[in-house]
């Protein structure tokens, strides 16, 4: 995790509220307002609203994404960006890539290999931990536990597990998803959106 680790970087600023462009579809501010029915006040529905952002934004929590978020809820840019920032599964570090690969290198996985497939997904892909591909297709991340141990060694892939892996599957795996026409991020944020509103039906 060392390699994501940058001494005195700081998040953009936000914009002025003159420079606010709201950007969520018809479909993502009915989507919110219909989460907002279900929860005690709009500050209950910031995570959420965040999935719906990072959705919107096409998988990156931009300052704008924050501040629309803030905008829509009457909350605070400071507090939005704060909650959003808590929490790892939302990207506020850095724009990614059209398909997030994360690998686990928590116990398990670690005594599985997963430094040697990081290692083979580093020199395929040309980045490290917390970069970007430059056609902008490819993100890696390192992750703490994902809490399927029985899989060993572990990749995500938006919203699904793949292991467990071995290094000669990891061309075969890069050539499928470059294949893919669509992000496999938003989709991931997409489909939490989905689940919020579907537990909301049934309360």
């Amino acid at each position: 995790m060392s390699e994501l680790i940058q001494i005195g970087a700081s998040r953009p600023k936000a914009p002025k509220p003159s420079e606010l462009e709201l950007k969520f579809s018809e479909t993502a501010v009915a989507q919110l307002e219909s989460l907002k029915t279900h929860y005690p006040n709009e500050k209950a529905c910031i995570l959420p609203g965040l999935w719906i952002a990072q959705r919107e934004y096409g998988g990156y929590l931009s300052p704008a994404a924050i501040a629309e978020v803030a905008f829509r809820l009457h909350r605070s840019y400071a507090e939005v960006e704060g909650v959003a920032t808590f929490y790892s599964m939302y990207n506020t570090a850095h724009e990614v890539g059209r398909h997030m690969i994360e690998v686990c290198t928590c116990l398990s996985c670690h005594m599985c290999g997963a430094y040697r497939i990081a290692d083979r997904l580093k020199e395929k892909l040309g980045i490290g931990f917390g970069e970007t591909t430059e056609d902008g297709v490819f993100t890696l991340h390192e992750v703490e536990c994902l809490n399927a141990c029985d899989r060993a060694p572990l990749l995500q892939v938006g919203d699904e597990y793949i292991g467990p892996v071995k290094e000669e599957d990891i061309d075969g795996l890069l050539e499928s998803l470059r294949s893919r026409s669509d992000s496999s991020v938003v989709k991931l944020a997409d489909e939490i959106v989905r689940v919020h509103l579907k537990s909301e039906e049934k309360s």
